[in-house]
């Protein structure tokens, strides 16, 4: 398992990605820090609070190699770049994460709607009999 965090300036606060890859597998964490954070305040997130992550649905990437040669390096950044859609491995791991939670949230209010209009229908229905019963 590797990961890596990379922390930068995302207007107006300072945002934390987590990436983890394990066994060809990408997934993603996005923090949002605030204020600038210290070097010793991201050390102890990372010690106190790295499992209670919530990291997206893993996704397949390729494992990076190093290349020697500083023109290789910058020809396959390059050819990487033409390669890939919109967005980092990362951004599009965010982007899924986000889909699902989108999906799930739409599932939850669905569930309230429905409930609270079986709840009003029992209402109203409990309002016509206790009409009928008289006075």
């Amino acid at each position: 398992m590797r990961a890596s965090l990379t922390v930068f300036f995302e207007d107006p606060f300072w945002v934390g990605v987590f990436e983890r890859i394990e066994d060809g597998m990408l997934s993603v964490c996005k923090v949002t820090f605030g204020a600038e954070p210290k070097d010793y305040e991201i050390w102890d997130y990372v010690l106190h609070h790295y499992y209670e992550l919530v990291f997206s649905p893993a996704i397949e990437t390729e494992a990076r190699q190093t290349a020697d040669n500083p023109k290789r390096r910058l020809r396959n950044a390059r050819k990487h770049l033409e390669n890939t859609g919109i967005g980092t491995k990362s951004q599009q791991a965010l982007q899924k994460q986000r889909e699902e939670m989108k999906t799930e949230r739409r599932q939850i209010s669905r569930e309230e709607r429905d409930a609270e209009a079986q709840h009003r229908f029992e209402m109203k229905q409990a309002k016509k009999k206790e009409k009928r019963r008289g006075h």
